[in-house]
């Protein structure tokens, strides 16, 4: 051993003591508490959908004539198939509500605020990133309900101004659905998305590493929260622990709700009702309450807001320095989404 180390000592100059030193940052004492680091959840299960992934991607054919018979080869014959298809599937529900949570964590505790304007746009594209993951992939499996949720968002995104129909052209690989849309997909949902929001994480953690993690300003100074504690052991075994909670219920929820094969999809046969997955919910609620382009500007408008938060609340605070009117906004807006959704999820199939 002794001599392996000197060998691994002479090509990579690094001590133990220097790495613990690199790593060891103090961590504010609120993260012990598991909502507090939601943001480690999504990192988990993107890791979780890569390995699940790379294993369905061993046996998925992505062609119309070919890929709903893929995914049924792979659910109903495959060893395991079921099971790793159930989670892959929860891992991606989970890790949509993760991302929103820890969105909304962030919100409501003022994290986006001076100096971290920027990582909160990170986090806003992670966000659109993994909603647009969420979207492929879903259209993947070719069933009835996947193919005619992806000719809606085709036809709602020709719908916005200017850009709508050229990006309409690009997603679809044409005016309408035909046979490379389904590659087109996968290669978005299998490559494409995966490099970006590989980026787009590293990047953020990065940020973090340099800014430091948000402290919070209402605790009081002799508390528990106000110590600090280290990244390494004490924080990565919180992380440990948070993965293998993560495991049991994901392996859980794909034994005992698995995964199963709606109605292949057909081009001639429009279903009388039209429904994505439960994350676009809101939005596709949202169409149905306004006509098409105003709908659409209006959710655009709420995006670039929600991007550009940090700069609106920070004109909020210097006119009003004890304004709660942030807070307001953001739990009228999560009342709403919560609204939204539930009348959208009532609605049947």
């Amino acid at each position: 051993m002794s001599a392996l180390t000197r060998w691994l000592g002479e090509r990579i100059p690094v001590t133990g003591d220097q790495l613990k030193e690199i790593t060891n940052e103090p961590v504010p004492g609120h993260l012990k508490r598991w909502w507090f680091c939601l943001g480690g959840t999504p990192a988990y299960l993107f890791l979780v959908q890569i390995v699940t992934g790379i294993l369905l991607a061993f046996y998925y054919e992505s062609s119309p004539r070919t890929a709903y018979g893929s995914i049924q080869h792979i659910t109903e014959q495959v060893n395991y198939g079921w099971f790793i298809r159930g989670v892959h599937k929860w891992a991606a529900t989970l890790m949509i509500a993760a991302v929103i949570l820890h969105q909304m964590r962030v919100y409501f505790t003022g994290g986006y605020r001076k100096p971290r304007e920027l990582n909160w746009m990170v986090g806003m594209c992670l966000l659109l990133c993994t909603l647009f993951l969420g979207f492929t992939g879903y259209s993947l499996v070719y069933e009835q309900l996947s193919y005619w949720g992806a000719t809606v968002g085709a036809n709602i995104m020709d719908s916005v101004p200017v850009v709508g129909a050229p990006m309409k052209r690009l997603l679809l690989a044409g005016d309408v659905y035909n046979e490379q849309t389904l590659p087109r997909f996968f290669i978005l949902h299998a490559a494409v998305l995966p490099v970006v929001t590989t980026g787009l994480i590293g990047l953020h953690l990065t940020m973090i590493r340099l800014q430091g993690v948000t402290e919070l300003s209402d605790h009081k100074p002799n508390s528990k929260d106000s110590q600090t504690f280290n990244f390494f052991p004490d924080h990565l075994y919180l992380e440990l622990i948070l993965g293998l909670i993560l495991t049991v219920l994901l392996v859980t929820l794909a034994t005992l709700l698995p995964v199963h094969m709606g109605p292949a999809a057909n081009p001639l046969e429009t279903p009388e009702v039209i429904k994505p997955e439960w994350f676009f919910y809101v939005a596709f609620r949202w169409l149905k309450l306004f006509s098409g382009q105003l709908a659409v500007l209006s959710m655009g408008l709420i995006v670039f807001s929600m991007f550009v938060w940090p700069f609106i609340d920070a004109w909020i605070r210097r006119r009003r320095p004890s304004s709660e009117l942030s807070v307001w906004i953001g739990v009228v807006a999560v009342l709403s989404i919560l609204a939204l959704t539930i009348w959208e999820a009532s609605v049947a199939h």
